[in-house]
């Protein structure tokens, strides 16, 4: 019987790993397929959905799959004890990937979209420190190192990783003194979202599907408030296709995903997913848009494979 019983457990842990590896997958391939799934929903070289009402359905679709998890797998948790305390600190949690969201796109006026992937780097940077600070997390020099790494590679591959056979190979950086500042804040803010979320999810002894019920609530009104705000002329859905329900669908996932992770791992696994994510963003703009790869691709992976190593592989 503790033969058996020990068979069960083992198999039991080697069934956890394998969808805990399989869900993280999944999210590098999500992360890195973004920008080229927003490339094929261009009409005449520009995206024709307002990016507002992408961001409202993407929260809409994850408070709608929190709240089918929470009736389908954590039913017997309904009648569970909630008060405000437990609720209002996710509406900072959601204000701050708001004021993220719509930071990314009014930066765009102060810098070029080159700039913009180089220096957004640094919010690896930011969320390592802020990660080390308010969560007590002490980060070993080899692993500070390995996180600088990733930095490096995200710079090489937004630098040049992937070229247009058809367009000059210099890249040229363009940025104001604003633009400096914004990038700042953004990076500030980017990590202490992360962090704060983090922490939050952490120390609340609620189930995780009731938790990002608050916080995708929370979302949906503060993204709605913003929509209205900076609404234009057009329907909210005008300019959607197919693809867009691909983006919006799979952001969702994907959030539910990071929310697993920073439940259940650390924000230091999420930046190794998204540097990871660069791998399936070059083989899926090299298969459909037959951009070429570079050298700087090659030393990108070369840092992130380094990485990975001296921050996981290394005793």
């Amino acid at each position: 019987m503790v033969i058996l019983g020990n068979a069960a457990g083992s198999a039991n842990r080697v069934l956890r790993r394998g969808l805990w590896g399989l869900m993280l997958v999944l999210s590098v391939v999500i992360y890195g397929s973004h920008a080229p799934l927003l490339t094929l929903c261009k009409v005449d070289g520009t995206i024709p959905f307002s990016s507002t009402s992408v961001v409202v359905l993407v929260e809409l679709t994850k408070l709608v799959f929190s709240l089918v998890f929470l009736l389908t797998w954590d039913r017997k948790l309904l009648g569970v004890a909630v008060s405000w305390h437990h609720v209002a600190p996710f509406a900072l949690s959601a204000l701050l990937y708001a004021a993220n969201n719509n930071l990314v796109v009014h930066m765009q006026l102060f810098m070029d979209p080159s700039t913009y992937q180089v220096l957004s780097n640094l919010k690896i940077v930011s969320t390592a420190l802020l990660y080390s600070l308010f969560l007590h997390q002490r980060l070993s020099v080899r692993r500070w190192l390995a996180l600088f790494l990733l930095v490096a590679a995200g710079v090489s591959y937004s630098c040049g990783g992937l070229q247009d056979p058809g367009s000059p190979s210099m890249m040229q950086l363009h940025i104001t003194l604003v633009g400096l500042l914004l990038i700042s804040v953004y990076c500030l803010i980017s990590g202490l979202s992360a962090v704060y979320t983090e922490a939050i999810l952490k120390t609340q002894a609620l189930p995780l599907s009731l938790q990002n019920l608050f916080l995708y609530f929370f979302g949906v009104l503060l993204n709605l408030i913003g929509y209205f705000w900076s609404s234009t002329e057009g329907g909210f859905l005008e300019g959607f296709s197919s693809w867009a329900l691909v983006i919006v669908v799979s952001q969702a996932v994907n959030g539910l995903i990071m929310s697993v992770v920073m439940k259940h791992s650390t924000n230091i696994t999420r930046l190794f997913v998204i540097s990871c994510s660069i791998l399936v963003n070059a083989l899926l703009s090299v298969t459909l848009f037959n951009l070429q790869l570079t050298l700087l691709f090659f030393v990108a992976v070369s840092c992130i494979g380094l990485a990975v190593h001296l921050y996981y592989g290394v005793t």
